[in-house]
This record gives structure tokens, C-alpha cells and sequence, in this order.
């Protein structure tokens, strides 16, 4: 069943910014991966999602309920975490915590207990004097405490330290664990493939690729890196090889080649002509498969993890 469903979603914003004819559905109990730099259209789809934000084309539904002509009913029932955060200056974290649990009438705190000890959030200072990192956890404990059974998560680890990342995965798959539906948008790899069960790369304000993670994770293609003895050798593997090479160092002596799993045994019988330093199999990764439709040559996002990609 479908609990989120965007369908052709299109919002131009001129000089090829927005999105354009945008469809992919979550369903119930799933976590739909939504990857891409920053730029490409994520948060305006998610912005559509929540109701901040009329469709020109297509139609969004959460539950089956416009999201447009019911998005009040939607931000009260949903778990959205945006990228970017706003609280009110003027309080202090624990402040916020009781004003939010009095706007959405809960009566029970043991949920928002449970993530305060999870993510070692104090929120007993004033929240203009925190850090990104704390204002992140504050965000986080405000989007989960009513316990919703839908996440939207913008960017969600965006400011935490690493070992908060990993907690906050640790949290998404109990959430999962637990049934609940999850649009998890980012642009790091490593927290989408540990999480999602399907993935769409969005490229552009397009959609170019939805796959199944297990799909992916389980694919039959193979690369290895081949490190030749001498340059002569190498030079000669280039010269008469047929096996497809995608990639070359000469400086090293190295290329990485790329083999389906019914020529391995072509791929072992040519190379034990060749005098070689090593071999070593290269594991095909999210990475790899997103940046297929990225240019290779050029990093996607200076300085963010996860979507600049070397030779190996």
C-alpha cells in the first residue's frame, strides 16, 4: 500500500530550477531512499510533500489525502525533519520540548525520554547558544515525540558528529523495525544504503534511476583492480586486452576492469598471461551506481561526504 504517493510532480521555477514530472510512491513499512547533491530537487519535492507548496502539475497524496487541501492534517500526523532548521530564539530547549508536546496534546513523554537519552541530548540551555549539532538532536526529538507512523527526513544528520550519524541509523532502523513508513532524502551514501529498502536518484529535478537496494547489493557485475609488474607489461595489457577497461593508470601500472560474472573465467585466463603485482576485486557500491549518471570527472558537491568519486 502506498503511503506517500507523488504523482508526475512538477514545479518549474524557471532557468531549469524545480522539478519536473517527479513520481515515486513509499509504501507502508519501507524506507524509500531519496538521493541526490544538493540542488537537485529533493527538498522542493519534499516541501510539495508536506504542503508548503502548490503542485503546477500532479498530484501528491500522504494516506491517501492531498497533500495541498490537507496539509495541516499532514503536519500533525507526519514525523518531518527539515535541512534546514528554525526555532524561536527566545527559548530554551527544554521550553521547546514542552510547548510542542502541549501543541500536539501529548500526554505521554516516555517516547520523547527514549530519544532524549538516545541522541545525549540536554536541552536545558537556551537554544541560540547551541550548536548546530544540539540544535540537529532538538530537532530530531521534536519531530519524533508524538511517535508517528510517517518519517519525512530532509538531510536528517546534517551538523551531527559521526558517531551521532551512526546512531541516528541505528534509530531509523528501529523505527523500521517497528513498521513505520520513511522518506529518507540525503546525499550521503553510507546512511541510504545502510537504511533503504528502494532508492531513487534524482538528478536535475528528473528522476533517473529507482532501484531495489537488495537488487543493487546483490549485483552480478564485478570490477577489479590489476596492478602489472613492469610499464612494458602494462602497456602491452593495453594494447591487446579485450576485456572492457574502464579505467587506467600508467603511472602505476594499474586498471580497473569491469566483468560480468559469466566471464570470469576469460577475465582469470587472459590475465595469467601477464605478469602482475596483485589483483583485487572491487565491491560495485551505491556510489558506483549513482555516479553513473553523474559526471565522473568532477566532484558533485565540494566538501560534502559522500559525492566526490576517485578512480578507486
Amino acid at each position: 500500500m502506498a503511503i506517500i504517493d507523488i504523482d508526475h510532480l512538477t514545479k518549474d521555477y524557471g532557468q531549469q530550477r524545480g522539478v519536473f514530472d517527479v513520481s515515486f510512491t513509499v509504501n507502508e513499512g519501507e524506507v524509500f531512499g531519496f538521493l541526490g547533491p544538493n540542488g537537485a530537487g529533493k527538498t522542493t519535492t519534499i516541501r510539495h510533500i508536506m504542503g508548503f507548496s502548490k503542485p503546477q502539475e500532479g498530484k501528491i497524496t500522504v494516506e491517501g489525502k492531498d497533500s495541498w487541501t490537507s496539509s495541516a492534517q499532514i503536519k500533525r500526523n507526519v514525523g518531518y525533519l527539515p535541512g534546514e532548521l528554525a526555532f524561536p530564539s527566545n527559548m530554551t530547549g527544554t521550553q521547546f520540548i514542552d510547548f510542542m508536546a502541549t501543541e500536539r496534546q501529548i500526554t505521554n513523554r516516555e517516547k520523547t525520554e527514549q530519544l532524549l537519552e538516545r541522541f545525549e541530548l540536554d536541552p536545558s540551555s537556551n537554544i541560540k547558544q547551541m550548536s548546530l549539532g544540539t540544535k540537529r538532536k532538538l530537532a530530531i526529538v521534536t519531530a519524533f515525540m508524538h511517535d508517528p507512523a510517517i518519517l519525512i527526513l530532509d538531510e536528517p544528520t546534517s551538523g551531527l558528529d559521526p558517531l551521532m550519524q551512526e546512531r541516528f541509523i541505528e534509530f531509523i532502523l528501529s523505527e523500521k523495525e517497528a513498521g513505520k513508513s520513511i522518506l529518507l532524502s540525503s546525499h550521503i551514501f553510507s546512511e541510504v544504503d545502510a537504511t533503504c529498502d528502494r532508492i531513487a536518484i534524482i538528478k536535475d529535478g528528473e528522476i533517473v534511476s529507482t532501484i531495489v537496494a537488495d537488487q543493487l547489493r546483490q549485483n552480478k557485475n564485478k570490477a577489479f583492480k590489476v596492478e602489472f609488474s613492469k610499464q612494458e607489461v602494462y602497456r602491452h595489457f593495453i594494447e591487446q586486452s579485450t576485456l572492457d577497461i574502464i579505467a587506467e593508470r600508467p603511472s602505476q601500472s594499474q586498471v580497473k576492469i569491469h566483468i560480468r560474472d559469466e566471464d570470469i573465467h576469460n577475465f582469470f585466463k587472459e590475465l595469467s598471461l601477464y605478469e602482475l603485482n596483485f589483483i583485487s576485486e572491487i565491491k560495485f557500491t551505491l556510489e558506483d551506481y549513482f555516479m553513473d549518471f553523474y559526471d565522473r570527472k568532477k566532484s558533485i558537491e565540494k566538501g560534502k561526504e559522500g559525492l566526490s568519486h576517485g578512480m578507486y
